[in-house]
């Protein structure tokens, strides 16, 4: 299988000749820590297999958050860590989506903008949350930013959960229609001049063309379940980085080839780029340092927690059947924490057989 750390190797040095004074840091540590990755490079641990009579080496993990071998215990670990935000309602997730107008000064000015984005659509959800011919009500939210299609095109959007109801300003619990939350059409363009008026603020507006202020912003709004069903359709929104290593087919004559789903067709498409082309794509998608990719809002923000757990009284006082529902689905989270508390020894990869630890294997500091 061809691998995101083998195209680096292969081609990186040549990347980084030629864009090297364009790059930013976070790209050079990106590519240098997947370049890495379960590597001698990074030190380890040697095993010993008494069946095989084989040594068997185990090395450490870069754990950048951009790499592809990196992310693939942490949605479980994140889903169990959101045990506590969980509410027995049903829940909707709503996605903004930053018009192509503004996709090349977001590129130039990441942080600013992403944080732009957060701010608009959250306080634009909120506000027609409140709206009493809506909810009428305080809403929890957690969002994540997403910056990629399927194809490793440039395409930043955030995702948030959102409580189906909330808390009303005299403390009463109000839910929401089953499957209707808020109208997107009356989202977007609140969302709109939100975002613009921010900008308004930075020397960044007037390189935007005024097109972007004209025309509709997209907007989507969808039920998916109940809370736990909700927060584990997010959790792989989380940590999924912008292409796996299974969909990498192929690398040949300086050419890559890897597949995707197109969205609309749902049906399975294959790209082949230059490896400067794919790689400048992956790396467009390395967010800035210390970066804040999920965010909090409403009755879920740190903040508001004590009006999360009053929701969560009125909410089993009022009973029902999505209380019932909310139980059966904690029990099932309690029994897969516990299966996966009782961490499988390592084994050999050969004949299975349980590896006898040796020693610690110290960093080489050598490149692969």
């Amino acid at each position: 299988m061809i691998e995101m750390a083998e195209i680096f190797r292969l081609h990186g040095e040549e990347y980084r000749a030629k864009f090297g004074q364009r790059m930013l840091p976070s790209h050079f540590r990106a590519m240098e820590d997947i370049e890495q990755c379960r590597t001698e490079s990074l030190g380890g641990q040697l095993y010993y297999c008494h069946q095989c009579q084989a040594e068997r080496y185990s090395y450490h993990s870069c754990k950048n958050r951009h790499c592809p071998k990196c992310q693939n215990d942490e949605a479980n670990q994140w889903l169990e860590e959101q045990k506590s935000l969980l509410l027995p309602v049903p829940h909707f997730m709503v996605t903004f989506t930053l018009p192509a107008e503004l996709r090349d000064v977001a590129r130039s000015n990441q942080k600013l903008i992403y944080n732009m984005l957060f701010r608009a659509s959250s306080e634009a959800l909120q506000k027609l949350a409140l709206d009493p011919r809506f909810v009428g009500a305080k809403i929890g939210m957690v969002g994540v930013l997403h910056t990629w299609t399927r194809a490793l095109v440039y395409h930043p959007h955030v995702h948030y959960i959102v409580t189906g109801g909330g808390l009303t300003q005299d403390g009463r619990w109000k839910s929401s229609l089953r499957d209707f939350l808020i109208p997107v059409k009356a989202l977007s363009p609140i969302f709109r001049a939100k975002f613009r008026d921010q900008l308004k603020k930075s020397e960044l507006f007037e390189r935007v063309d005024p097109q972007a202020w004209k025309k509709k912003w997209v907007v989507h709004c969808e039920p998916v379940g109940t809370g736990y069903q909700a927060f584990k359709y997010l959790a792989p929104y989380i940590f999924r980085v912008a292409i796996s290593n299974n969909r990498i087919l192929k690398l040949e004559d300086g050419r890559v080839t890897f597949k995707y789903k197109d969205s609309a067709t749902k049906q399975v498409r294959f790209s082949t780029l230059a490896a400067e082309e794919f790689i400048r794509r992956f790396l467009q998608h390395v967010l800035p340092p210390r970066f804040v990719k999920v965010r909090y809002f409403g009755l879920m923000s740190p903040g508001n927690r004590h009006l999360l757990a009053r929701a969560r009284e009125l909410l089993a006082i009022g009973g029902g059947e999505l209380n019932s529902t909310h139980r059966v689905e904690q029990k099932a989270t309690e029994r897969e924490s516990s299966a996966k508390d009782r961490t499988a020894p390592l084994c050999c990869p050969t004949c299975g057989t349980v590896l006898t630890f040796l020693r610690e294997l110290k960093r080489s500091g050598v490149p692969p």
